[in-house]
């Protein structure tokens, strides 16, 4: 310990030094003395399945997560692209229903009166000023869904609330829609 106090020598042992270096080359020397100990057969059959798992392990991190990955890019691209268009499509309508010119409410709501007339007694329609109210009892997706689209561009109609709910016979509730100059 020359120069040093014995706090200091403590300190530099717990710190990685001497005490560490010293347990390092005991484990290395355990060690060469274990694969010493091995007959030949023994040792290849341990290199055998040293490089088993490390192919495994080099599998299983780099290679297959990429792979993967790789393999899905088709199919997401393909549902990417979808979405697009499909946001295309929609973007280029509503353009065209802005640039549309605007339905007086008595032909909004002579639209509306048409569009109801073909869900028959499943819908009935009730004015309420520049509101329309739909009351639906069993209307099924695609009825709703043509009503809802003559409703948008034959009268102009914006959707302002809905309370619906859909049971085996189809959807029941009320649909409130804007019509007339203001909307």
């Amino acid at each position: 310990m020359s120069g040093e106090t014995a706090g200091e020598a403590g300190v530099s042992d717990r710190a990685g030094g001497a005490g560490g270096t010293r347990a390092y080359r005991g484990l290395v020397v355990a060690a060469r003395a274990w694969w010493q100990a091995l007959a030949a057969r023994e040792r290849r059959l341990f290199l055998v399945a040293a490089a088993v798992v490390g192919l495994y392990l080099t599998w299983a991190v780099a290679v297959q997560p990429a792979w993967r990955s790789i393999s899905r890019a088709a199919a997401e691209r393909d549902a990417l692209d979808r979405q697009w268009q499909t946001m295309q499509r929609l973007a280029e309508e509503a353009q065209q229903l802005r640039a549309a010119p605007r339905v007086s409410q008595p032909q909004a709501v002579a639209a509306l009166e048409a569009a109801t007339l073909r869900l028959g007694s499943a819908g009935r329609l009730s004015l309420q000023g520049d509101r329309a109210v739909l009351t639906l009892s069993g209307v099924g997706t695609s009825a709703l869904r043509d009503w809802l689209a003559e409703a948008r561009t034959g009268a102009r109609a914006l959707p302002l609330e809905a309370n619906l709910s859909r049971a085996a016979q189809g959807y029941s509730g009320t649909l409130v829609v804007a019509i007339g100059s203001g909307s």
